[in-house]
């Protein structure tokens, strides 16, 4: 059933962190808005994060539902080329706890992949939680029946964050899930008023960079920190659009560009061995 649903999915791509709070939701989010950019691309996000979802929230989508069809749920639409799914959609309340054991997650998990009817996608974001659990190792058991292009890992530039991200790569290795590359977010603030650069989060051991090189991992960039991200985020906006010559919004197509690089590369590769 996986197999028959994933078949229309051109490209599936992970968002991870081994850390919270360094803005993977975040950055699935702007991902999603960036690819949706291009009209002619059809772009899904999905969000597995089952206790703390906060992918209808940026997306502008709080409080709406989600319907059900003959071919299955069907996502909520931000624009007609970009779909979400989200446990989100399934609360009475976005303040409702989710108190659920293992395999319940799974079970939903395994539900969102098999009954969500997306039509054709040419990306497919997914939006996972901190760590290396259940819910990592699900999605990617589920999905090995089908393919996935890889995931890109989120940190910040301090060594306590590069602590866990250096788990969530080694993890990556052992489950056999190729790693498009890492993003170093928050990494240095300009003061607006004065332009004098700050390092918020310092890279005490070297940051992102010094670990790619160690552990041999792209380094897709660095997108420093702006307030108006997060502005731009409780307001349900695309900062993207908001923000079109911020330098966080430069850094985050040029990593975007390279995301779709490494998909339109991997996808040919595919091909060729099949």
């Amino acid at each position: 059933e996986l197999r028959a649903r994933f078949r229309a999915v051109r490209h599936t791509v992970l968002v991870l962190s081994g850390k919270g709070g360094v803005g993977k939701s975040t950055f699935s989010a702007l991902l999603a808005h960036g690819l949706a950019a291009d009209e002619t691309k059809q772009v899904a996000l999905l969000d597995i994060d089952i206790c703390g979802p906060s992918i209808p929230k940026m997306m502008g989508l709080e409080g709406e539902q989600v319907h059900q069809s003959g071919s299955g749920w069907s996502p909520v639409y931000v624009e007609e080329n970009l779909g979400v799914m989200s446990v989100g959609f399934l609360l009475s309340s976005p303040d409702d706890a989710v108190i659920w054991r293992g395999p319940k997650k799974n079970g939903l998990i395994k539900q969102f992949l098999r009954d969500v009817d997306w039509g054709e996608v040419d990306y497919l974001i997914v939006d996972t939680p901190p760590g290396t659990s259940d819910e990592h190792l699900s999605i990617v058991q589920y999905l090995s029946a089908t393919h996935i292009d890889g995931a890109v890992i989120v940190t910040t530039p301090q060594e306590v964050s590069l602590q866990d991200v250096r788990k969530e790569i080694n993890f990556c290795r052992k489950v056999k899930l190729p790693i498009i590359g890492v993003v170093e977010n928050m990494s240095g603030f300009v003061c607006p008023k004065c332009k004098n650069e700050s390092q918020i989060f310092p890279p005490t051991t070297g940051g992102a960079e010094k670990m790619c090189q160690n552990m041999n991992v792209s380094l897709l960039g660095k997108v420093p920190l702006d307030p108006e991200i997060g502005k731009s985020c409780d307001r349900g906006q695309s900062f993207l659009a908001e923000a079109p010559e911020s330098p966080a919004t430069l850094s985050y197509r040029n990593i975007i560009q390279r995301i779709q690089e490494y998909c339109e590369q991997h996808h040919l590769q595919e091909e060729k061995i099949m």
